[in-house]
């Protein structure tokens, strides 16, 4: 039997920041003291709330994009 081995293509080294700066400012290009809350963290929490909106509705069916909707309006408007 042989055994194939496959080359894993675009596989990069990690990024190591500079002496002496934060690795989070070296992450986002901006100063480590203001946090940036990431597209996934976003979402999480957008998608979270919606659920519960979905909930207090009683789990009925119909209403997923007005939930969506209304939980990324609330989140949104948390924000800073």
């Amino acid at each position: 039997m042989k055994v194939q081995i496959t080359k894993r293509v675009g596989e990069k080294k990690p990024h190591t920041p500079a002496a002496g700066q934060p690795v989070a400012a070296v992450a986002r290009g901006q100063s480590a003291r203001v946090p940036q809350p990431s597209f996934d963290d976003l979402h999480a929490r957008i998608t979270v709330r919606a659920y519960e909106l979905y909930v207090e509705r009683g789990y009925r069916d119909g209403g997923a994009l007005e939930d969506w909707l209304d939980a990324e309006r609330e989140v949104l408007a948390a924000m800073p």
